[in-house]
């Protein structure tokens, strides 16, 4: 039931190009898995067992993180990828991530290229299909992709690049000591070239690679390293580029879905009689989460949704407000371990609230389904497409579900959820007919998912300018983990005898960490269950809220003790990593320059994914309800960097989701109704609140591995907007976002 009209590769192959494929290779699984069970089941020991002195224990996220488990579970299927080389000399590779705008096809793009020596024009990347056999080797989330390719990626191309030197010393009649290769193909004495594709079917017949199949040195490297348009730039400012609205299904009808006026709100009747003569109406059907209105066009769909007569049932929340809500969770961290603290010293104990904020990507939630003669066909963008399928076949009671992976217009954790597409799926169903079920932006933002309200209180003594001890509890609406993240969590800690976790403790515990010698440090999270919210993994997840408080007290302290802001970061940052970039920031943000009178700077600090960023922030808040960034300037130490460009972009992306959920855009709970409805309301930065001057910079290599950046820089930059905005006012904000 495949339609021809809806091709859903990244970049399509010139024709014949999957017929004319001779030459696959397959990754070699990189032997992790002993190595990483050991780490995991120490760090689970030494965190039980007593020690004595001040030295605190490493926290597990500074041992053994998120993408060192991702890097664990995926271990095993990574044999599963395959390489082709086509005989027109292109170098095709599906991912199985979802491109969602973070740059991960452009940067294996790099990857290929360099270890192949081929041209980044010749290296093809396309999504894949869900892959059930690939188990968490296909989930995009937890800044883990590149991290979790590295070794397996360049180890494949490296034996593909040995083979066709092979292959080529073999027709050549040559030593292949002596060749080499470039431009997408082989090169050897006198001139002698060969393309990839021109060895691709002597290569498949190597089995004894003349040369050694070993990763380059990146000391060697000419691709990586250096800065890198996004290799389908061109696509999307064109338009070339396809999304799931884009594509055209022969016979298709438009759903859009008439929802609750509250969250869970059920429906108790309809009547769409006034629809039935309307041309272009195409039918209703009912479902759990409200009425699909179906219509030739997607306008149509829109204004026959507006007839459409509901008698609702209310859902569980219609007496809670967001107000309640952080009452419940404010009383979670009531509680703190009195042992840690100084008794001869001063103490600081701070109390914070985060508000709900939605994810808001610019494509709203898109799905397009055909199910009919007992299978279901669906395309949609997903992070986690292996699950999706499981969802969707339990929800439509159909076990032959295929599911067709798209390029996403935005998702910051939104694509870990199928809602749309079990939605799609429902009404093709239904009706008989492919559905294109689109979400309004109101659908979006009052029934999609949203980043959980938390509470945060932070504990600390200390004595003579040093921070003795550090507590710091998390409140949070438990995060929805019911996805493949928490799949993986669940299965892989059990395997490595972890012993049974809360899934959202399990993350926390693997990404947060206090990167300051803080003395005795505890850290913790406690979850508050409420039906009928609707929650997901945000960009970053718990740490954007958890930084913003820790560097708010730490401003405290530094201002009790008498010390400059900056330096006291400095002095008390762990790694020298982390101070070199708080000292990049210093230096070029020109940290402690004379400002104006509501006008302040503020910094941070933040460790996480093996990486470390700062930011330093001016702003000008001489108007408090109207504040302004003014500069920013960001130092980002990402292990090896393998595109500072992308590296940039995803700066430049944090320090907006920051501006925005530190000083503006929330969601509020109204007796059970999310009161935002589209980016009116919800108050998401525009280009007049990004700062006129912005630095980032890329530190220098300082691993041997590539680290994590996608979420990296929305919790350091939120730590620095934060306080820069106390500075300037000379508040104390306890609730954000400041201007709600």
């Amino acid at each position: 039931m495949v339609h021809p009209a809806t091709d859903h590769e990244e970049a399509a192959p010139a024709s014949g190009t999957r017929r004319r494929s001779f030459l696959t290779y397959v990754a070699a699984a990189p032997m992790l898995t002993i190595a990483g069970k050991f780490v995991l089941e120490g760090e689970a020991t030494a965190a039980a067992t007593p020690v004595s002195g001040q030295l605190p224990l490493p926290s597990v996220a500074g041992v053994f993180d998120a993408g060192d488990l991702m890097k664990l579970a995926t271990a095993p299927t990574m044999p599963l990828l395959k390489l082709e080389f086509s005989a027109d000399n292109k170098v095709l590779f599906e991912l199985p991530r979802l491109e969602s705008g973070q740059g991960i096809n452009t940067t294996v793009v790099m990857m290929l290229a360099e270890e192949l020596g081929a041209r980044t024009q010749d290296v093809v990347v396309r999504l894949s299909d869900a892959r059930p056999e690939l188990l968490f080797n296909q989930i995009t989330a937890a800044s883990t992709s590149v991290r979790t390719f590295w070794k397996p990626l360049r180890q494949m191309a490296a034996a593909a690049r040995s083979r066709l030197i092979t292959a080529a010393a073999q027709k050549w009649d040559v030593p292949a000591s002596g060749l080499s290769t470039q431009g997408t193909g082989v090169v050897g004495p006198g001139g002698r070239k060969a393309t990839f594709g021109e060895l691709a079917k002597d290569a498949a017949k190597v089995l004894a690679p003349a040369v050694p199949a070993s990763p380059k040195n990146p000391k060697d490297f000419t691709i990586l390293g250096k800065p890198h348009t996004r290799s389908d730039a061109v696509d999307i400012i064109t338009g070339k580029a396809r999304y799931v609205g884009d594509l055209k299904i022969p016979g298709s009808v438009v759903a859009v879905v008439v929802r609750p006026p509250t969250l869970s709100g059920e429906v108790a009747s309809y009547d769409d009689s006034a629809l039935r003569n309307t041309p272009g109406f195409k039918g209703t059907v009912k479902l759990s989460t409200g009425v699909a209105v179906c219509a030739e066009y997607t306008w149509q769909a829109m204004e026959l949704a507006k007839e459409l007569k509901v008698t609702w049932k209310p859902g569980p929340l219609t007496d809670t407000s967001s107000a309640d809500i952080q009452e419940k969770l404010a009383g979670l961290t009531g509680s703190l371990d009195d042992s840690v603290a100084d008794g001869d010293g001063d103490e600081i104990d701070a109390s914070f609230d985060f508000a709900f904020v939605s994810h808001a990507p610019m494509e709203v939630n898109y799905a397009i389904a055909d199910v009919t003669d007992g299978r279901a066909e669906i395309w949609v963008p997903s992070q986690a497409p292996v699950d999706g399928q499981k969802d969707i076949a339990a929800a439509i009671g159909i076990p032959d579900v295929k599911v067709h992976v798209t390029r996403a217009g935005g998702s910051f954790g939104r694509c870990l959820f199928h809602d749309a597409a079990i939605e799609a799926a429902e009404v093709s169903k239904a009706i008989g007919k492919p559905v294109k079920l689109m979400w309004t932006r109101n659908d979006d933002t009052r029934h999609g998912r949203m980043r959980p309200a938390s509470h945060h209180r932070v504990k600390a003594s200390f004595r003579s300018g040093k921070v003795r001890s550090w507590a710091h509890k998390m409140a949070t609406v438990q995060v929805d983990f019911s996805h493949g993240v928490g799949d993986l969590l669940v299965s892989t800690l059990i395997e490595a005898h972890v012993g049974k976790m809360p899934i959202s403790q399990g993350y926390f515990a693997l990404t947060q960490s206090v990167p300051y010698e803080f003395g005795a440090t505890s850290i913790s999270l406690t979850d508050l269950e409420i039906e009928g919210l609707h929650t997901g993994s945000w960009r970053s997840v718990h740490s954007a809220t958890f930084r913003t408080a820790e560097d708010l007290v730490i401003d405290q302290i530094a201002e009790k003790a008498g010390s400059d802001a900056a330096k006291f970061r400095l002095d008390n940052a762990k790694s020298d990593r982390a101070k070199a970039v708080l000292q990049k920031v210093i230096k070029d943000g020109k940290w402690g320059r004379p400002m104006p009178q509501g006008h302040a700077q503020g910094i941070s600090m933040h460790e996480e994914y093996k990486s470390v960023a700062a930011c330093l922030v001016e702003i000008n808040a001489t108007d408090p309800k109207n504040p302004r960034v003014t500069k920013a300037v960001i130092a980002v130490d990402a292990g090896l960097p393998l595109n500072p460009k992308g590296i940039e972009a995803q700066m430049m992306g944090g320090l907006t989701d920051a501006i925005s959920t530190v000083l503006q855009a929330g969601i509020h709970i109204d007796n059970g109704a999310v009161r935002e409805g589209s980016y009116a309301d919800f108050k998401w930065a525009r280009q007049r609140h990004t700062p006129p001057e912005l630095q980032i910079h890329v530190m220098p290599a300082t691993t041997d591995e590539p680290g994590g950046v996608a979420e990296l820089g929305v919790p350091v930059c939120a730590g620095a907007v934060a306080t820069a905005y106390a500075r300037a006012t000379g508040t104390q904000p306890r609730s954000f976002p400041i201007n709600f």
